[in-house]
């Protein structure tokens, strides 16, 4: 299956949604074909690129990179400029992008919105990682105020959640709050990030159970995106049992702790 992953930031860039995005790749690009479309490496990255409109990489999956602004973020109209930048030249280079599934994340805030948009051009299934809700985390830090454009946001996010086949949060608070909107609670899923190993469940130490930095999300992905193309997967268990992990929340009930 072909999937086309939207987010602005990728390594080297090394903003969390970043690093979330490789995770998810890595597990995917074992049994399907990814491409991931982001923009030049703009969040404290380790590493600078050149000005070009369209960058292609080979990292075992296809990174095609569009010649987004790289502005410091310190202010707000030049973090838009990357935001808009990004957005304006990756929408027409996705329709050209042959996909079976539309995958978007957080990066910029509304991409989930743009995810949506581009699935619905390409009347192919959308997935939606909600790292962070918008507009309403932005309302509760302060970052924006309550206006028309901010309700004009809130609609236009809405209509992306319904256009969505599978939601995936992080925890169980934000499922409720995409529910209390209407969404209907079969498509949004709970997929928390962290794991660890059998191995280390057995060599634990008295102290406490031994974690790995990985993304829990990305097996339990994998087996939505199978889902949502139809294919024959088996349970998000069993898939998780696949990869070598569970999430966090599965061991601390198994273990009682």
């Amino acid at each position: 299956m072909k999937i086309l992953l939207l987010n602005e930031y990728f390594p080297p860039d090394t903003s969390a949604t970043a690093k979330i995005a490789a995770a998810v790749v890595d597990a995917l690009r074992e049994r399907h074909e990814v491409t991931v479309l982001c923009g030049r490496p703009s969040y404290d990255p380790s590493e600078q690129h050149p000005f070009y409109f369209l960058r292609r990489e080979r990292r075992g999956v296809t990174v095609e990179r569009v010649g987004s602004t790289t502005f410091p973020r310190y202010r707000m109209v030049h973090r838009l400029l990357n935001y808009l930048s990004y957005v304006f030249l990756s929408i027409p280079r996705a329709l050209m992008i042959p996909t079976d599934v539309v995958l978007a994340m957080t990066d910029p805030p509304f991409e989930g919105i743009v995810g949506a948009f581009v699935a619905w051009l390409k009347r192919r299934p959308f997935g939606y990682n909600i790292r962070d809700l918008y507009p309403e985390m932005a309302i509760a830090t302060k970052i924006v105020r309550p206006a028309r454009w901010v309700e004009m946001w809130e609609r236009l996010h809405r209509w992306a959640l319904t256009r969505a086949a599978r939601v995936i949060v992080l925890g169980e608070d934000t499922r409720e709050r995409i529910v209390a909107k209407g969404i209907d609670s079969r498509h949004v899923v709970v997929v928390r990030d962290g794991a660890r190993t059998e191995q280390s469940r057995s060599s634990r130490s008295p102290g406490g159970p031994q974690r790995l930095p990985v993304c829990g999300a990305s097996c339990g992905q994998s087996w939505l995106l199978g889902r949502m193309g139809n294919g024959r997967q088996s349970s998000p268990d069993a898939e998780r049992r696949r990869c070598g992990v569970r999430l966090r929340g599965r061991w601390r009930d198994a273990d009682g702790n």
